[in-house]
């Protein structure tokens, strides 16, 4: 017996017999959180409707538990699989915790009456996703992302062992962003079910994910897990970004660096510049900066924001060779600006570096730093 849950074979998924997007395999096992990710208009929406029955595929076989997606009845497929997409539901003279008792349907009898267990359910799936205040308002007087936080309560109670979810984190707060995906990484843990879900934001899937998909043009460009997929080069290349950076060790995306002649010098270390950087960046000054580590938090953001950068071995003493090479930039300055970072044993270089920029007068005062 496979230990997959979830499986596409050659899969291909259109629109009026026409494939969009071809060659589609994938397997998942129960307790795994599958992120769609990749540029707007690439797909995402399409693989999810075809996954769950919204949509005919144009070839190929997903299968639950090997059996075939078409081979399942409505009923099968119902108690097995939940799915929130991005269309908003038609709903009249609904609450939402009618709306989310409609995901017992599928266990009612054909009157729909809920027993005391299913009313049971629906009030644990909305006390689970924070809605209670909102259980007996009327559902199309919600804004967008208490209605998100409904649709999920429905999926939950529905009791299903996949759960398919479009965009579930849009236009809610950051706060229920991260309730709704511990929400969901709790229940894969718990109940040992697989989500399948697309995110536009690529810190959370990184953050939230088992494996990623990415979805480009006509294919799937890479599937793999977090480590393998959010490097430089792979988002680089899936966004086709032209215009800034993303930097993989935070997980985020830096904007373009300034371009221009550098009349500033950074000297920063241990987190203290990444603020820095980022208003040099707004304001479009470039600027040098060093000397730091590169197992440092500021070299990571200044590879990206800094014309240049001195960097120092990880764990070792500034050497005098590199501290010649950051006076150097120094000098070529008329303003250095001092983070504030603590100076140990490894960066006492750029103590005598600061030191040697308040004798020539380089230093800015804090009030006069960036243009403030």
């Amino acid at each position: 017996m496979s230990d997959y849950y979830f499986k596409t074979s050659d899969l291909s998924v259109g629109y009026n017999g026409n494939a969009l997007i071809n060659d589609i395999n994938v397997e998942l096992s129960k307790g795994q959180i599958m992120t769609l990710i990749g540029p707007n208009g690439s797909g995402k929406s399409t693989i999810l409707k075809s996954i769950s029955n919204h949509l005919k595929t144009i070839a190929g076989t997903v299968y639950i538990d090997e059996k075939s997606l078409s081979d399942l009845s409505y009923k099968d497929v119902s108690t097995r699989m939940a799915v929130v997409l991005t269309e908003r539901p038609k709903v009249e003279l609904m609450t939402c915790r009618d709306v989310v008792a409609t995901g017992r349907y599928p266990y009612t009898g054909r009157l729909g009456i809920l027993s005391a267990e299913d009313n049971e359910k629906v009030d644990a799936a909305i006390k689970l996703v924070n809605a209670e205040e909102i259980a007996e308002r009327d559902f199309t007087a919600t804004s967008d992302g208490q209605r998100q936080r409904v649709m999920l309560a429905r999926a939950i109670c529905q009791e299903p062992e996949i759960i398919i979810l479009d965009e579930p984190t849009s236009f809610l707060d950051i706060k229920h962003k991260l309730e709704l995906l511990d929400i969901l990484r709790m229940m894969v843990e718990t109940k040992n079910i697989v989500v399948i879900m697309s995110l536009h934001e690529i810190d959370l899937a990184q953050k939230a994910s088992d494996i990623i998909m990415c979805v480009k043009g006509d294919h799937i460009s890479q599937l793999g897990t977090p480590r393998d997929i959010f490097t430089k080069e792979s988002i680089t290349r899936l966004y086709d970004l032209d215009k800034g950076n993303y930097n993989n060790y935070f997980g985020s995306v830096e904007l373009p660096a300034p371009v221009g002649e550098p009349d500033t010098f950074v000297i920063a270390g241990a987190g203290t510049g990444i603020g820095i950087f980022r208003e040099l960046q707004k304001k479009k000054i470039p600027f040098y900066a060093g000397v730091l580590h590169t197992n440092d938090l500021d070299y990571q953001v200044a590879l990206d924001l800094a014309a240049e950068v001195v960097s120092a071995q990880a764990f070792e003493n500034i050497t005098e060779e590199e501290y010649k090479k950051a006076e150097e930039l120094m000098k070529k300055c008329s303003k250095v600006i001092y983070s504030g970072v603590e100076f140990g044993t490894t960066n006492r270089a750029n103590k005598r570096l600061l030191e040697e920029a308040k004798m020539l007068g380089k230093e800015l005062p804090d009030a006069e730093r960036i243009g403030r």
